[in-house]
């Protein structure tokens, strides 16, 4: 997960303004992905989300597999950016991960607090995941 933030720092420092840098989580969006209908329901909505937003979490072999899903040009740009570090990642890695480590990235700041707020809903959301894998693993 850090090399993957280490990457993503690389790229988001070779960017001068913050509005580069937003441009930059737009293109992100580009690559994104949508759920299925059936899927974006109560469970995987992503409450506290600036924008409808929704998360699907899987347990596979000890490792967390995640999809979602954003509406607006941000939050598919970010669930991009955070889905790439989050995915497929041991339950224990996830659950041992500091999030204040994304600071590193230079992004935090850029984005407003209901986005900052987003974003940790949505980090709530892949711990609760990681969680109820953990959980299932221990039975």
């Amino acid at each position: 997960m850090e090399e993957t933030i280490a990457r993503y720092k690389e790229d988001f420092d070779l960017f001068m303004t913050p509005n580069e840098k937003l441009e930059y989580i737009f293109d992100l969006g580009k690559k994104h992905t949508t759920l299925p209908e059936e899927e974006k329901n109560d469970e995987t909505f992503i409450v506290g989300c600036a924008s409808p937003a929704w998360l699907m979490g899987e347990c596979k072999e000890g490792k967390l597999i995640l999809r979602g899903e954003g509406s607006s040009e941000m939050a598919k740009g970010m669930l991009t950016l955070l889905l790439d570090i989050f995915n497929d990642r041991e339950v224990d890695e996830i659950l041992a991960f500091d999030p204040a480590k994304l600071n590193e990235l230079g992004i935090i700041e850029l984005l407003s607090p209901v986005r900052q707020q987003s974003l940790e809903a949505f980090i709530k959301k892949v711990y609760s995941y990681a969680q109820k894998c953990k959980e299932n693993e221990n039975q």
